[in-house]
C-alpha cells in the first residue's frame, strides 16, 4: 500500500496524455462527482493535457447531496478546468424511477428519508445475513425480499447509466476521451455499475490503484480537505455510504484484498490482518461472486 506518488503520477499523467494522442482526440471528458477518484482522475488530466482541453461533467439528481455539486465545481474553478452542469433529475423522472423509492422528496425530509433508507439496508442485512450490495452480485432468484431488491437495484443503476450515455454523447460531440475513475478496490469486489459511469470508460488510470493508494495521491495532489475528508458514497440513493453498502471501511478491505492478491491462504490473512478467517472469507466471495461483472460471457471454441 505504500506508493511513492512521486513515481506513480508521472506514469499516470503520461498513459492519460500517450492515449489521447494516439486516440487522435482533442481532448478529454470525466465525471465530476465531487468524490476522490474523480478528484484525483481531474487533476491528473488537467497536468497530463492541460486544463483547456479537460471538460468536466456534474451530473446530480434529486438524491444526489448539494455538497458533491459543490465540491465538484470548486475543484474545477481551483483546477481551471470547464465543468458543465447536467441536472439528471427531470430524465429520470420522465423514466419513472422515482416512483420506484416509496419515500418521497416531497412528503419526507432528506434527515427523515436518509434514516429511513439505511433502516431497511440494516434490516435486510438481519434478516438474511448478507448486505443488499453482497445479494445483489449475482441474480435475484429465490431471494428473500427478491421484489424489494429488484427496485433498489433498477433504482440507482439507472443513474451512472445515464451518466455514462451523457459522457459518451458530449465526448462524440467534441472528439474527447472518456476518462473513468474506477479504483482497484471496487473493480475486484464488484462494487460499481455494469455498463454504468463507473464501469464504462475508454481509459482508467486509476484501475491498478487501491482506493487506500488512491487517497495516498489526493493527499499528494492537495485535493481540497471538503473532497478528502468527507466519507466516500456513492451519492445515488439517499443516506448510503460506501461503508455501509460494503460493510467493511477500506483500510480493513484493501489490506485484506493486497492479501488475497498475493496468494495468502485466508487463516495467513487472518493473523497478519488482525480479522477472523469469515471477514476473509466474505471479501473472497465478493471477488468470487463478482466475476461475471468484469467479464463478458462467451461460448467455448468450436475448434
Amino acid at each position: 500500500m505504500d506508493i511513492v506518488p512521486e513515481t506513480v503520477l508521472p506514469v499516470l499523467r503520461q498513459f492519460i496524455k500517450s492515449r489521447v494522442e494516439t486516440l487522435d482526440r482533442d481532448g478529454v471528458i470525466i465525471g465530476l462527482s465531487g468524490g476522490i477518484d474523480s478528484a484525483v482522475v481531474a487533476a491528473l488530466c488537467a497536468e497530463a493535457v492541460g486544463p483547456d482541453r479537460v471538460l468536466a461533467l456534474v451530473m446530480p439528481e434529486r438524491d444526489s447531496g448539494s455538497h458533491g455539486t459543490r465540491d465538484a465545481l470548486e475543484l474545477a474553478k481551483t483546477l481551471d478546468i470547464r465543468a458543465k452542469t447536467i441536472d439528471l433529475t427531470g430524465y429520470l423522472r420522465d423514466l419513472g424511477i422515482y416512483r420506484l423509492l416509496p419515500v418521497n422528496k416531497r412528503i419526507f425530509p432528506q434527515d427523515f428519508r436518509e434514516v429511513a433508507i439505511r433502516n431497511a439496508y440494516r434490516f435486510y442485512k438481519k434478516k438474511t445475513r448478507e448486505t443488499p450490495f453482497q445479494a445483489s452480485l449475482r441474480g435475484l432468484r429465490g431471494k428473500k425480499y427478491a421484489g424489494y431488491l429488484k427496485k433498489a437495484n433498477a433504482y440507482y443503476r439507472v443513474k451512472h447509466r445515464y451518466r455514462m450515455i451523457l459522457l459518451y454523447l458530449h465526448a462524440e460531440l467534441e472528439n474527447r476521451l472518456v476518462v473513468g475513475a474506477a479504483n482497484r478496490t471496487e473493480h475486484e469486489i464488484g462494487f460499481f455499475v455494469k455498463y454504468g459511469c463507473d464501469h464504462a470508460a475508454d481509459i482508467m488510470p486509476l484501475l491498478g490503484l487501491y482506493k487506500t493508494q488512491v487517497t495516498k495521491l489526493a493527499r499528494h495532489l492537495e485535493i481540497p480537505a471538503a473532497i478528502l475528508e468527507k466519507k466516500p458514497s456513492p451519492d445515488i440513493i439517499p443516506g448510503i455510504t460506501d461503508e455501509d453498502a460494503i460493510g467493511m471501511p477500506y483500510g480493513k478491505l484493501d489490506m485484506i484484498l493486497l492479501a488475497i492478491d498475493m496468494g495468502w491462504e485466508e487463516g495467513e490473512i487472518a493473523r497478519a490482518l488482525g480479522v477472523t478467517v469469515q471477514e476473509v472469507s466474505w471479501i473472497r466471495s465478493l471477488v468470487s461472486r463478482s466475476e461475471h461483472m468484469r467479464t463478458i460471457g462467451v461460448p467455448g471454441e468450436f475448434y
